[in-house]
């Protein structure tokens, strides 16, 4: 081996990773953030008389406690969990790129902040860089999965945080709940929007906006709602391109199935399934669908 192969040789040996970590609210299939090596901090979800980690129960045994205790609470990780995950990152040299869920939509954010000032003190050359995903579910796994693979590139600190924020400007997660009640105990829609909306029918398809749920439209069926919200995807694709697209669901696999089976028809592409849990879906309740995707070009 010549001295200048070697050189770069021992280069690349001796080169440290970037790493990644996000929350539980991104709800990224297992076996893909393990192939990726994404770590997961979990937030929590808070009935009066216990509480759950969100990767700790299942999405059956926490509305069935639902039903019978009333919509919980939710709560971001612990400053300790997120300074542990941090820690053990950076503890051997590697860099550090976390993408959480919406500031606005959560404390995590702010508990990363002080976790990471935490892991400066001891680490003080530690490079960690935190994310704003200003969305939550797949909107935010798909944040975490293109700075994982990038990161497998072997791309830079500052090309891994451009890239998330570029696929910030791409992506969008639409969503139709099955009723309007989850959304008025929790606090997402007025008492009397939600008593209108429920005597009148109507549905409202729902997306996220500068970090915040927002009301897209209204119609007047959850049918119509997934008519429109599949046309509002198409016109994207078709104008923007496709990057990926996922069908999410609360507890209705087969819906989810037929509005996956239809959209690959449409596009000729792969569509996966995911379910959300529980710190989003006590929001949202049981029932609701909702397509999350990212184009090829920006449309923000």
């Amino acid at each position: 081996m010549r001295l200048a192969e070697f050189r770069e040789f021992a280069k690349g040996k001796n080169k440290m990773a970037i790493k990644v970590i996000t929350d539980s609210t991104s709800y990224i299939d297992k076996s893909l953030r393990e192939e990726l090596g994404i770590t997961l901090v979990s937030l929590s979800v808070n009935f009066e008389d216990e509480s759950f980690r969100e990767t700790d129960i299942d999405n059956e045994t926490f509305f069935k406690k639902m039903q019978e205790k009333g919509i919980p609470k939710s709560s971001q990780p612990t400053v300790s969990e997120v300074y542990e995950a941090m820690h053990d990152a950076v503890k051997d040299g590697d860099s550090l790129v976390c993408v959480f869920i919406s500031s606005d939509m959560s404390g995590t954010f702010s508990t990363a902040h002080i976790a990471k000032e935490m892991v400066l003190e001891t680490i003080k050359d530690a490079e960690i860089e935190i994310i704003d995903s200003r969305s939550n579910s797949m909107q935010l796994g798909y944040a975490a999965i293109v700075a994982a693979r990038a990161a497998r590139e072997g791309r830079s600190m500052l090309e891994i945080v451009q890239i998330v924020e570029d696929n910030k400007k791409r992506s969008r997660f639409l969503f139709v709940p099955d009723t309007l009640e989850y959304l008025k105990k929790g606090g997402r829609i007025g008492g009397a929007s939600a008593l209108i909306g429920s005597l009148l029918k109507i549905i409202p398809i729902l997306t996220v906006e500068e970090g915040k749920t927002e009301m897209l439209m209204k119609v007047r069926t959850k049918q119509k709602a997934v008519e429109t919200m599949v046309g509002k995807v198409m016109e994207d694709i078709e104008e923007f391109g496709l990057g990926e697209i996922s069908v999410h669901h609360i507890n209705c696999f087969e819906e989810a199935s037929r509005l996956a089976e239809l959209l690959k028809g449409k596009l000729k592409t792969e569509v996966g399934i995911c379910n959300i849990g529980p710190v989003i879906g006590l929001h949202v309740g049981p029932g609701a669908l909702g397509i999350v995707y990212y184009t090829l070009r920006n449309r923000k």
